[in-house]
């Protein structure tokens, strides 16, 4: 686990357990070692902080590549600490660019690590659960590795989106893991990882009870219609 983690696991992880006290069901869904994929739906920023506070092992998060491109004292604070947390940079754009976070993804869940996936793409505008993109399919079917449903429930409540800190006393928050879906030996063509996605997005609506819509995610600033 990488030193910078192991500090926030003890400070900021602490302070997220003791003052919201979240509520935990099926962690023993997560293995204990080996890689797997986390993958759930996205109410929040504050969805990645219960769930690395809730896990005792290293997450490796996707964070967009602008992140890590910051100039001047915060931009290079910025790139430090996502560095320094193991986070994985993924470009937006498209086409070989996007790839280049599952080429760094692979060797991480190959060499046992837990790398923490939103198939919806962004977060929810509405609370509602959006159709999944076919990423996570992809990634489990490359690297030979299990994907393990997640269900966040309140951290919209917690923190809304444009909020800049949790808020105590805002809501009950819920962390739910389902049974791990194994895709090994699936076909990775188009049809096949629409097919494993549906199911992964099935299990995450059972964990969370959230309305599903049957469309992608709007853009942030557009609405959801």
């Amino acid at each position: 686990m990488p030193p910078l983690y192991t500090i926030g696991q003890y400070t900021v992880g602490n302070l997220l357990r003791w003052g919201w006290r979240p509520t935990v069901e099926g962690l023993e869904h997560v293995p204990e070692q080996g890689g797997a994929i986390l993958a759930g739906n996205h109410l929040s920023v504050a969805d990645e902080l219960f769930l690395g506070a809730t896990i005792p092992r290293h997450l490796a998060f996707w964070a967009k590549s602008e992140y890590f491109k910051g100039t001047g004292f915060r931009g290079r604070l910025t790139k430090s600490v996502l560095t320094g947390l193991g986070a994985i940079p993924v470009e937006r754009a498209g086409g070989r660019a996007a790839l280049s976070a599952f080429d760094a993804a692979i060797p991480a869940l190959r060499g046992g690590d837990l790398v923490v996936v939103y198939p919806e793409g962004t977060r929810s505008p509405d609370g509602r659960l959006y159709r999944g993109r076919t990423g996570a399919a992809r990634l489990a079917v490359s690297a030979g590795v299990p994907i393990v449903p997640v269900g966040m429930i309140g951290t919209d409540r917690v923190q809304p989106i444009g909020a800049r800190m949790p808020r105590l006393g805002a809501g009950k928050i819920t962390v739910r893991f389902g049974k791990p879906l194994d895709f090994t030996g699936r076909s990775d063509d188009r049809t096949s990882l629409r097919a494993m996605t549906d199911e992964l997005m099935s299990e995450i609506q059972k964990l969370t009870g959230q309305e599903y819509v049957p469309r992608y995610a709007p853009p942030r600033g557009q609405p959801a219609g």
